[in-house]
């Protein structure tokens, strides 16, 4: 199965070196093997840091003898790698393609070296979502991503005892392992107590100081933590949006997991599935075409509030309430159609009824038909 990044991928390595970031066990890694002539980790022209033979020739600054694309995987946890990708671009940039890949935000791990500004393009790969496994995507498609998640391997199984297992290992491991390597910390213990904190605040204003108190730690930490995990790819954080006419809240900001079966089910695991899919829409248009694109919510003082709004380059173009059931119409949705300058509001659920039309103040409609109207991916 190609993934959606590919092509976009296939046609920046000629020109810039890719950096591909997003969480662990997301399909980096079989992404960026297929662009080798030998698909395989076994290959001369794959290096993964992690390992200590790639990691041995890749400090000494040795490159495969065969030309073509060269994968470096996890090498962000190398302290100066920026330094040393640039010194490869800039010797042997006509004879490779380069291709770096990590499960953290390479954006952010630059630690130490030059600037690779102006030498790459940064793409973020997201999980499977509705529209990317087909074109027509139905019901059952949509239950099993809610049930399993879009992560390649616990989805393609299909297994509850599977994913169970699955999830477990894949977090101790992003907190056992690549944090440690990443960041200097003390307190594993306390990470991980603060992920079982986390699925039951999902799709409310987060409270750092609620989560302090649990903890029992200061509010710097705790939200020094939580950005950690944000650039693990484990959880991410939208901030409301403000217009003139209504009291919104400014600064609380909502939580969610970008592998959204870690969300307790039911109402709250949905609007962590259409939270990935908008936030997935809002980064393929920025790594793409360079759109600024941010995925925000609505609250007001009176509680008022719509999940999500899209804006592009500051400017919203729709907003999306999340019901588990075929319900009629948000009063909430009314309300901010006559207070803000969202253009179009839609309602999304998992049934079949569609009714409405957005600039006559909002439409219900199902999640399915919602993704394939606005071109989802």
């Amino acid at each position: 199965m190609q993934r959606y990044l590919r092509p976009f991928i296939e046609e920046d390595l000629r020109e810039k070196i890719v950096f591909l970031g997003g969480p662990r066990q997301v399909g980096k890694t079989t992404v960026s093997l297929s662009f080798l002539e030998e698909p395989s980790i076994k290959s001369p022209n794959y290096l993964n840091y992690d390992t200590l033979a790639s990691q041995k020739k890749i400090l000494r600054g040795e490159l495969p003898p065969e030309s073509g694309v060269v994968v470096f995987d996890e090498i962000h946890k190398y302290i100066r790698w920026r330094n040393l990708i640039k010194g490869f671009y800039d010797s042997y940039r006509d004879d490779y393609q380069f291709l770096v890949t990590g499960s953290a935000r390479l954006d952010y791990y630059s630690k130490g070296g030059d600037s690779l500004h102006g030498r790459y393009h940064y793409y973020r790969l997201h999980p499977f979502t509705l529209p990317e496994l087909t074109a027509q995507g139905t019901r059952a498609d949509a239950q099993q991503l809610l049930q399993f998640g879009g992560f390649p391997e616990p989805f393609l199984k299909g297994s509850e005892k599977f994913w169970r297992r699955w999830q477990r290992e894949r977090i101790r491991r992003i907190v056992h392992n690549d944090l440690r390597d990443l960041e200097n910390i003390r307190e594993i213990s306390l990470i991980d107590l603060l992920i079982e904190l986390l699925p039951p605040r999902v799709g409310s204003p987060l409270s750092v100081e609620n989560l302090r108190q649990d903890l029992g730690a200061s509010r710097d930490s705790v939200e020094r933590w939580l950005t950690m995990l944000e650039n693990m790819y484990l959880i991410y954080r939208i901030l409301p949006f403000t217009a003139k006419k209504i009291r919104a809240v400014k600064k609380e900001r909502k939580l969610y997991f970008w592998d959204w079966s870690q969300t307790e089910e039911g109402g709250n695991r949905f609007e962590n599935l259409v939270a990935s899919h908008l936030l997935k829409y809002c980064h393929l248009r920025e790594d793409t075409e360079g759109y600024k694109m941010e995925l925000r919510y609505i609250r007001d003082t009176d509680r008022r509030e719509i999940d999500f709004v899209i804006l592009q380059n500051n400017k919203p173009l729709f907003a999306v309430e999340c019901k588990t059931g075929e319900k009629s119409l948000s009063p909430h949705i009314k309300y901010f159609a006559e207070r803000t300058t969202i253009p179009e509001f839609y309602q999304v659920h998992l049934g079949q009824k569609d009714f409405g039309r957005p600039k006559n103040g909002g439409r219900v409609l199902p999640f399915t038909t919602f993704c394939r109207e606005l071109s989802m991916v």
